[in-house]
């Protein structure tokens, strides 16, 4: 038996035929309720079944049949245009927003219905306060700002960024 070294982790060429101890799961007895997971492991009669108890259904063979169904795929490159000049302005403003609450959660005697305050307090707090629900303050500071300016900037460079899927979208040629 040889052994090759890569790196930190050496493999074994024999111990790619060697067969796990672990048990395989039986998918045959999951629930119903789970018909599209389920078809795609069954056989075709059984699928055919599955698709007879609920005709509203339909089977699926791979991810990609899934993915195809997506409607930013049906994005005409004008309306992709105007999405990103209205969603790109609108999350860095609200990214801008949420950094100005980070610096007053700095700051917590600071009064939020005054003037300057009012303007970063008032938007960004409902979404902060069911948040804070899901994300309690860590060692008595507030990260939901943190959380909500890091998802921001996500969503900000998936979708309206340079490689963003609107602006692909929208430089797309009409045929």
């Amino acid at each position: 038996m040889t052994t090759i070294a890569s790196g930190f982790v050496s493999f074994s060429p024999a111990l790619l035929h060697a067969k796990s101890r672990r048990s395989v799961p039986n998918f045959r007895n999951r629930s119903p309720s789970l018909p599209i997971v389920s078809a795609s492991l069954r056989s075709n009669v059984e699928a055919e079944t599955t698709t007879n108890l609920y005709p509203n259904i339909r089977e699926t063979n791979s991810v990609s049949d899934l993915l195809h169904n997506i409607t930013l795929a049906d994005l005409d490159p004008g309306t992709a245009k105007v999405a990103v000049g209205i969603l790109g302005p609108a999350l860095s403003a609200f990214g801008f927003l949420f950094i100005v609450r980070i610096v007053m959660s700095w700051y917590p005697k600071l009064p939020v219905d005054k003037f300057p305050y009012v303007l970063a307090y008032a938007p960004t707090e409902p979404i902060l306060a069911q948040t804070r629900k899901v994300i309690p303050p860590l060692a008595g500071v507030d990260v939901t700002p943190v959380v909500w300016f890091g998802l921001l900037s996500f969503l900000s460079e998936i979708l309206v960024g340079p490689q963003g899927l609107l602006v692909l979208v929208s430089q797309q040629q009409v045929s």
